[in-house]
């Protein structure tokens, strides 16, 4: 099941008190399915948003490359976040596929990258890329994370 394994919960909830003790969350967990069905979820996600008209931030949380050398797990990681900063979550499902990238949380992103467009969304800017080894100084197996904010 997609809970059974899932940490994003613990940590994005800690950012999020950093900026606000009075917010209200909804978690959507996803796990892998049909590509038209996720990319269906994430338009869905949006018209409910507009239909609300409150402000509201959506959040995806997926670790990049897992245990990959940083090298390796570098190149893979671009590959992935040039579809992501094009805004082309269809891209993002090809190429994550074509270099079997080990991101786990593909299906929230994509979800996300559909919300964001159908919400209006141009642009997305990546704040930060870096791999575990930054912090353990082991680079023969890293995982690499990504900060993106789109707007």
């Amino acid at each position: 099941s997609a809970h059974q394994y899932e940490h994003s919960l613990e940590v994005q909830i800690p950012f999020l008190q950093m900026l606000s003790s009075n917010f209200k969350i909804l978690p959507i967990i996803l796990s892998m399915g049909n590509d038209e069905d996720l990319l269906r979820i994430g338009e869905e996600i949006a018209e409910t948003l507009l239909r609300q008209k409150k402000k509201t931030l959506l959040i995806a949380s997926s670790d990049m490359t897992h245990y990959e050398s940083e090298e390796s797990a570098r190149e893979k990681d671009t590959y992935a976040l040039k579809a992501i900063l094009e805004l082309d979550e269809k891209e993002l499902f090809k190429r994550v596929r074509e270099k079997n990238i080990s991101m786990c949380g593909i299906a929230p992103v994509a979800v996300m990258l559909a919300a964001v467009k159908r919400l209006g969304a141009k642009e997305a800017e990546l704040v930060r890329y870096q791999t575990s080894g930054a912090i353990t100084g082991d680079r023969s197996e890293v995982v690499g994370y990504a900060g993106v904010l789109i707007k």
